[in-house]
């Protein structure tokens, strides 16, 4: 009963203007805009682009109209989670503009080579076979949109003058990583592997497939039991949204470490033991997949603690909430 009272308790203070989470996403906007505009002959549904930022302004600007109008942390909590739900829908754009640009799997496939010798992805699901493993690392994969929903809502409910700081730490590190695959069209496995021809990457030959990219999004399916629960999930999840973009570095690892540490900075040991399971498979499941190269989840590891402190200490002398 108190957590309700507390949810719509009307502010004294209303905070004036837009969240520092928002002025990420307001960030995100102009610089992909002007990416767009920049591009705009080549880039393929410029206009749907473009009216989609305009819609997303618009719901932004609905959603503050209604806080100032009914100030308290529930309507607070619903202008974070529109800007979290909508990172859906950057995701895929990511792919409407770095396929204008030469797709780089063909490097990345042969430094793989080159460090260890083979393809990890490719012998990962050879080396453990059979229903267990293929659910548990399926499993593991699937938990990562619901990490970061436990570690938002566990800064909401039990450390609310942190919630704001940490949605934009969130946030901001998913715009990093986008800005990354826009600039840097490396497709992962799932992709370039069947692009490329099974006999050339069993061969350790890795060709360039230049544009191949920009007219269809055809992928390899999962290695794994097709019938798991888990895999059923991470099969739809594929089908839904899915695009040619995003291995380099993976984002899966980059923002579950971003997650770990903000759970760690919680206090409570206990949130950040029950996550580190599913942290760890979740890390190895991208590989186990197909989704990416070893090296996209050393360089997811590597950035995520890097942005992670750079954005614990740019968030420090900003008006969060």
């Amino acid at each position: 009963m108190k957590f309700l009272k507390e949810l719509f308790k009307i502010e004294k203070k209303p905070f004036k203007g837009l969240f520092a989470y928002e002025w990420a996403m307001v960030a995100y906007l102009l610089l992909t805009l002007l990416m767009i505009l920049f591009c705009f002959t080549k880039v393929q549904n410029p206009e749907a682009m473009i009216w989609g930022r305009v819609r997303i302004v618009a719901i932004t600007a609905a959603l503050y109209a209604v806080y100032r109008m009914l100030p308290c942390r529930f309507t607070r909590f619903a202008r974070a989670v529109l800007q979290l739900a909508l990172l859906s829908w950057w995701y895929p754009d990511t792919y409407e503009i770095n396929r204008m640009f030469p797709n780089l799997d063909h490097l990345f496939a042969s430094w793989e080579q080159q460090l260890f010798g083979c393809q990890p992805a490719l012998l990962f699901s050879q080396v453990l076979p059979g229903r267990f493993f293929s659910e548990l690392m399926d499993m593991g994969y699937a938990s990562y949109f619901p990490m970061i929903v436990v570690v938002v809502a566990f800064y909401f409910v039990w450390r609310y003058n942190e919630f704001a700081r940490v949605t934009f730490i969130v946030l901001t590190s998913f715009f990093v990583y986008y800005v990354v695959f826009i600039l840097v069209p490396v497709t992962g496995p799932q992709y370039y592997f069947g692009a490329a021809g099974m006999e050339n990457i069993a061969q350790g030959v890795f060709p360039n497939i230049h544009d191949y990219f920009n007219h269809t999004m055809e992928r390899l399916p999962s290695p794994g039991w097709s019938d798991g629960f888990f895999y059923q999930h991470v099969a739809a999840a594929h089908e839904a949204g899915e695009r040619p973009t995003a291995a380099f570095p993976s984002s899966h690892v980059g923002v579950s470490t971003i997650l770990m540490l903000l759970s760690w900075r919680t206090g409570c040991r206990r949130l950040f033991w029950c996550l580190l399971p599913f942290y760890v498979l979740l890390c190895i499941s991208t590989v186990y997949i197909m989704a990416h190269y070893v090296i996209d989840t050393i360089a997811g590891l590597v950035s995520g603690i890097i942005i992670y402190f750079v954005l614990l200490y740019v968030s420090r002398p900003m008006k969060l909430h």
